[in-house]
């Protein structure tokens, strides 16, 4: 998924960041993927629903919920709260790719589900989807006593057991909403665990399969973080290299899932947090699964496949396991 093109092959253009954005000179912004939007449905296959409500009305912010079609009045289920993926600058919560991928998840896992549109970089630099996402929580969490503006939220959330969940850069967003939880808590609300799906978090000096990787397209990645961050220290910083972070140990959940892919160059990144995360003094459960074959965020295109079924079992093994 990574195959940057640094040297812009137009004279207008100013950075080249395929596959998720372009910006030229004149300041127009092209995003490449995740443009299409698929409506919310009542679809027959899975037996899920799904409609679009606002969480912030200050910033004009909607999510996408889900809800299993089959579900007792009163039954109680696990929240989802999902973050997409897109470099932070592409994709939404309602294109076709994660409205498909959301909906698969909650019939399989049978969950209620938050699908977050966090405003984009560049024109909404971090920390905003940051912030923008710790909203769509507090929003969520509006309903714990069951008198919150969303209806299948009274009924049917169980805010003992919420989990946030993401895909590449909603992976990282996931790990900062979850960061800001364990500083800050929110009343009436445990969040089990985090479900980071070939996260984006990276470094300054390449480690395992990144020292055999393209300069250019080790640039690329960099780039895509300076542009998402402009302030930023650099890949150092703890918001893209959370082995960085002092504070790791403060993170708000009691089980961790990770899924990385042999030929994701995202991968020993996301095995490093693993790692430092044990090492931190944290005192949850790390469930790692390593898929062999399948490249950054597969899942997404492949949804069907061998490997996307068995990681889609193990996250709603992970989901409904003991925490």
């Amino acid at each position: 998924m990574f195959s940057f093109n640094m040297d812009a092959a137009k004279a207008d253009v100013a950075r080249d960041l395929s596959p998720f954005i372009i910006l030229y000179k004149d300041g127009r912004i092209e995003r490449l993927i995740g443009n299409e939007i698929a409506p919310p449905s009542d679809d027959p296959k899975s037996n899920v629903q799904s409609k679009d409500v606002v969480y912030s009305k200050e910033a004009r912010l909607s999510c996408r919920l889900y809800l299993p079609k089959r579900v007792n009045p009163t039954e109680k289920l696990p929240l989802l709260i999902y973050a997409h993926g897109g470099g932070f600058c592409a994709e939404s919560a309602f294109s076709p790719t994660y409205h498909n991928y959301v909906n698969l998840l909650v019939a399989e896992a049978k969950v209620i589900a938050i699908s977050v549109d966090y405003r984009r970089v560049p024109e909404h630099p971090i920390p905003v989807p940051y912030d923008d996402s710790w909203a769509a929580l507090n929003w969520a969490a509006s309903h714990v006593n069951g008198d919150g503006p969303e209806e299948w939220l009274n009924k049917h959330a169980d805010f003992s057991k919420v989990f946030l969940a993401g895909d590449s850069a909603g992976g990282n967003i996931a790990h900062h909403v979850a960061m800001r939880f364990g500083q800050e808590k929110l009343n009436g609300v445990r969040v089990s665990g985090i479900v980071l799906i070939n996260p984006y978090f990276w470094g300054e000096e390449p480690i395992g399969n990144e020292v055999n990787e393209l300069e250019r397209v080790l640039k690329g990645i960099s780039a895509t973080w300076h542009l998402a961050c402009p302030q930023t220290s650099g890949c150092d910083d703890p918001l893209i290299n959370p082995a960085k972070d002092p504070n790791l140990s403060s993170l708000g959940c009691s089980k961790v899932f990770v899924a990385v892919c042999e030929e994701d160059l995202l991968r020993d990144r996301g095995l490093l947090y693993c790692k430092t995360l044990k090492k931190s003094g944290w005192s949850g459960e790390i469930e790692i699964m390593e898929v062999k074959g399948e490249g950054h965020v597969f899942h997404l295109f492949k949804p069907t496949s061998f490997n996307a079924v068995a990681m889609l079992k193990n996250i709603v093994s992970f989901i409904h396991g003991q925490n």
